[in-house]
């Protein structure tokens, strides 16, 4: 497929964008100019992640409610059911709610120690499905829920991965955003198997920049994403040169929405990191651009 079919036919696909709340001064004002940024690109929502053992809960919740209070954006507020009993997570659930926030991306999460396997509160919820079921039991929310295109690194088998996605599902879920993956024929190996298990919902692939690539690459050994040869040979001799890695991970990102729409793709969630620039050169490569508000003459 050309660039200028592909940038045609990507014109009226949904793409969302995921950011993280800031921890600091400097870092609220980088997150705030890159929702400025791509706000023009009317994503199908924004995401806001939550922190391992939800320690980011309060930075993400007054994310969420200030892009409800002061932008276009549909926000969904990331939430995870680790390290808290029920009563405190629905409580989070209801003040998101009465904060007009309308969509949940409902998370299992991890713990906050660096590596340690995962323990259910004693009194909370003991599965992203039993969260998913909690969250549409108290108010008609939109649910996201996440997918694995590689084995989840606690899981036992791919199998056992879309059986805990069935779950979420038949919970409530109304789609499931994918864990980055470089190997692209993983997205329609992860669809195929999910439609043959019965599940309808929309597959989206999460793409993730790679300008940072060695960072990406210890982010992928702890979520058991595969970092393949031919992505780290296009990066060989780059580690001083900042302005070749945005133009390699350029390249890898519109390569990655050519080939997954030409499985039949038309949905995409990007992993912004709270820099705006790639994901906006990206999106207009592929025709996804700002509306351009109509000229009024004098």
């Amino acid at each position: 497929m050309s660039l200028q079919r592909l940038a045609d036919a990507a014109a009226a696909n949904a793409v969302s964008f995921e950011f993280f709340p800031p921890k600091n001064e400097d870092a609220e004002t980088q997150l705030w100019n890159a929702i400025r940024r791509l706000a023009p690109l009317k994503p199908h929502f924004v995401s806001v992640t939550y922190g391992a053992g939800g320690s980011t809960r309060d930075r993400t919740h007054a994310t969420v409610k200030r892009l409800v209070e002061e932008t276009a954006l549909k926000p969904a507020a990331h939430l995870t059911c680790v390290g808290a009993p029920r009563a405190e997570v629905d409580s989070v659930i209801r003040d998101y709610w009465q904060a007009g926030v309308r969509h949940i991306v409902a998370l299992r999460g991890d713990m906050p120690e660096l590596g340690a396997a995962y323990r259910a509160h004693g009194d909370g919820y003991n599965s992203t499905a039993e969260l998913v079921a909690a969250i549409r039991r108290i108010a008609p929310f939109e649910v996201s829920v996440s997918a694995y295109p590689e084995k989840h690194p606690d899981s036992p088998s791919l199998e056992w991965d879309i059986e805990t996605l069935k779950a979420k599902v038949d919970a409530g879920a109304t789609r499931a955003i994918t864990q980055f993956a470089f190997e692209y024929d993983t997205f329609a190996r992860l669809r195929d198997r999910a439609a043959k298990a019965g599940i309808d919902v929309p597959i989206v692939p999460g793409l993730m920049p790679t300008t940072n690539f060695k960072g990406i690459a210890r982010m992928a050994s702890r979520c058991g994403a595969n970092v393949p040869q031919w992505l780290s040979r296009l990066y060989d001799g780059l580690d001083g040169d900042l302005e070749s890695r945005k133009l390699v991970s350029s390249a890898v990102l519109v390569e990655q929405v050519r080939v997954l729409k030409a499985e039949g793709f038309d949905q995409f969630h990007f992993y912004t990191l709270n820099q705006a620039e790639l994901t906006f050169a990206v999106c207009n490569i592929l025709g996804i651009k700002p509306s351009i508000p109509n000229q009024v003459s004098a």
